[in-house]
């Protein structure tokens, strides 16, 4: 597990435990040759709390401008795309799904991260859209930081 996705599962689980919510935030253990659809889940009676979020961490220090589609996610032996995978996943299961998009600024600056919801990454892949760059990712709703630790809010991630 990633720190980036430790830190939402303990972020959601704040945010479930400060509202007084029925539902769980954690993340399934990934088994060396077993698939996992997605990094984090949410489970919860509520529909707007049953979630599926797929994590990913790009360094922009390092000189990342976009996360691509071709380079950030995975084809399966099958030659399926890892957006076709989750989709069919998140529209089997009912969860709403999202893509959590981490930038790591270097040394000295705060990570930021994003929530895009899912049917607007996919629409971008079937649209044969190759990346989104930053300033597409930061036009989403930003994940606040509070402190070191990101404060999630699921109510403030829908479309701007």
């Amino acid at each position: 597990m990633t720190d980036f996705e430790r830190m939402l599962v303990n972020s959601f689980n704040a945010y479930i435990e400060e509202k007084g919510i029925r539902a769980i935030s954690y993340r399934l253990k990934q088994h060396r040759f077993t698939p996992q659809f997605l990094d984090v889940l949410v489970d919860s009676l509520n529909p707007d709390l049953y979630l599926g979020i797929e994590c990913k961490s790009i360094s922009v220090d390092k000189g990342a401008n976009a996360l691509y589609f071709s380079q950030h996610f995975t084809v399966d032996k099958n030659g399926v795309h890892q957006i076709e995978r989750i989709s069919d996943y998140l529209n089997k299961s009912g969860r709403r799904g999202f893509l959590a998009v981490e930038l790591r600024l270097g040394s000295g600056y705060n990570r930021e991260a994003y929530m895009i919801p899912w049917n607007e990454l996919e629409k971008e892949y079937l649209a044969q859209n190759l990346k989104l760059t930053l300033q597409e990712i930061r036009s989403f709703p930003e994940i606040k930081r509070e402190g070191k630790d990101y404060r999630v809010d699921p109510e403030e991630w829908e479309r701007k």
